[in-house]
């Protein structure tokens, strides 16, 4: 590798670096969705060029987290409700994919994952603990998307995940979701437990349906007073 080589390579990775941290802190909430995000004050926060945070902001533009305006700038892009809507019934067709595939392809060990994180939620609902279900269900679409070893389909679900994330954590906090989304989410790991990739596929598509009306019990005044940092409902 010669030397410019070697140049290039290390500001890709510190602008990859960066684009991770600013990815982190606009799902965490630190940035609110509509704010600006000025090259200036984002390089003396992260301690990072101006060279290294536009590439970064590229990055997350691409991503559908930021927008990026001819002679403006970037913001922190807002998704409407309706968005939020049309992010889920897509991701109904691609999760009940993955769903189908982790049904045939999912080992023992991965298995008693699932198995194990249905039971963490099953506590976090016992004890209406809303932050650690909705992580944990997080965790489940997480790892039958990994189980699915489709790599095309987790790439497509990470770039939908990013855009309507803060709706889902609203989703959760509906009375009765959490019991809702449990019973569910048990009903899918127990199909893919036991290989049945088109149970496994119906039910992962009948719980996005599902959240999709809840997501229409959300006015577009409350999603807009949810943190963009929530998790999957």
């Amino acid at each position: 590798m010669t030397r410019w080589q070697a140049m290039s390579t290390s500001r890709d990775q510190r602008a990859d670096d960066l684009g991770t941290q600013l990815r982190t802190a606009i799902l965490e909430g630190e940035f609110a969705p509509g704010e600006r995000l000025v090259e200036a004050e984002l390089s003396r926060r992260f301690d990072e060029t101006r060279a290294a945070v536009r590439q970064a902001l590229i990055q997350l533009d691409g991503e559908g987290l930021v927008e990026r305006e001819r002679n403006r700038g970037a913001k922190v892009r807002a998704i409407s409700l309706d968005e939020a809507i049309e992010i889920t019934e897509a991701r109904a067709v691609l999760e009940g994919l993955a769903a189908a595939k982790a049904a045939r392809s999912a080992t023992d060990d991965e298995r008693e994952r699932l198995r194990e994180l249905i039971a963490g939620m099953r506590e976090a609902v016992e004890d209406s603990d809303i932050v650690r279900y909705s992580t944990l269900t997080h965790a489940v679409h997480d790892a039958v998307r990994e189980m699915a070893r489709q790599d095309t389909v987790a790439k497509l679900l990470e770039r939908l995940r990013y855009e309507s994330v803060r709706y889902h954590f609203g989703v959760a906090l509906l009375p009765g979701r959490p019991q809702v989304g449990l019973r569910e989410h048990d009903e899918l790991v127990e199909a893919i437990v036991a290989g049945e990739a088109e149970q496994a596929e119906k039910i992962m598509r009948e719980h996005l349906m599902s959240v999709i009306d809840a997501l229409r019990q959300l006015s577009n005044e409350d999603s807009r007073r949810l943190l963009p940092g929530g998790r999957y409902s």
